[in-house]
């Protein structure tokens, strides 16, 4: 009786080293995406954290900076939100390329439109301020959000840009973007309140919610443009 032998695999060595290569790259970028994720949860989690004590602290000292900061925190985490769903798609394989790009196109839309309305209304608010001579009080309790938030923003944009370059996403780049841009708004708000709280000069608060709002609207331009400072 003849034996059957199992026919021995004659696939190439090159194919064989171009799976085990796909394969490698497979793996390296579900790790991005899974580090990415948790950059993203962290930036959510922030924002309402310090998007609420700024807000209580604006409302108590009448800090037009950081009323203006408390409320930009929350359209960062509706960018991050849909950062996150983006993410989770590709994680999980439900979307297209194509319709992850479509789904993105019109939540940019959304989300800088809200930053020009945003803009709008801090800049109003801010001459308001400056034409009735409405003197802030000193906010310790913003100071405090603030000094963290220059640390914790520049931290979670370089880690954020570090990965779009590694997933190759303008998504995540743009996203890093917005991040960027709270590190300078958290400077900024840092700026005018404390200069309020140690030389008296009220209006370094409103002065600096108006720098503010110039760097919100240049944000939403880019967000609209789907473009990135990275």
């Amino acid at each position: 009786m003849e034996t059957i032998r199992p026919t021995p695999d004659r696939s190439p060595p090159h194919a064989c080293a171009a799976d085990a290569a796909r394969s490698a790259c497979a793996s390296a970028r579900r790790s991005s995406v899974e580090r990415a994720l948790g950059y993203e949860y962290l930036t959510v989690g922030w924002n309402v954290v310090e998007g609420i004590v700024s807000l209580v602290a604006a409302m108590v000292s009448g800090s037009v900076a950081l009323l203006a900061f408390g409320a930009d925190s929350f359209v960062e985490c509706a960018s991050a939100l849909v950062l996150i769903w983006r993410l989770r798609a590709e994680r999980a394989h439900r979307l297209s390329m194509e319709e992850l790009d479509a789904f993105e196109h019109r939540a940019r839309r959304l989300v800088a439109t809200s930053l020009f309305l945003l803009a709008a209304y801090v800049s109003f608010d801010a001459v308001l301020t400056l034409w009735t001579v409405d003197r802030p009080a000193f906010s310790v309790l913003g100071v405090g959000v603030l000094t963290v938030s220059v640390g914790v923003m520049l931290w979670l944009a370089r880690r954020k840009r570090q990965l779009a370059h590694e997933l190759d996403s303008e998504a995540l780049e743009a996203d890093a973007f917005q991040t960027t841009a709270c590190w300078w708004l958290s400077v900024a708000a840092l700026l005018g309140v404390g200069l309020n709280g140690l030389f008296g000069w009220w209006w370094a608060d409103p002065a600096a919610a108006l720098v503010i709002a110039g760097l919100i609207a240049h944000e939403g331009r880019n967000t609209w443009k789907g473009r990135s400072c990275c």
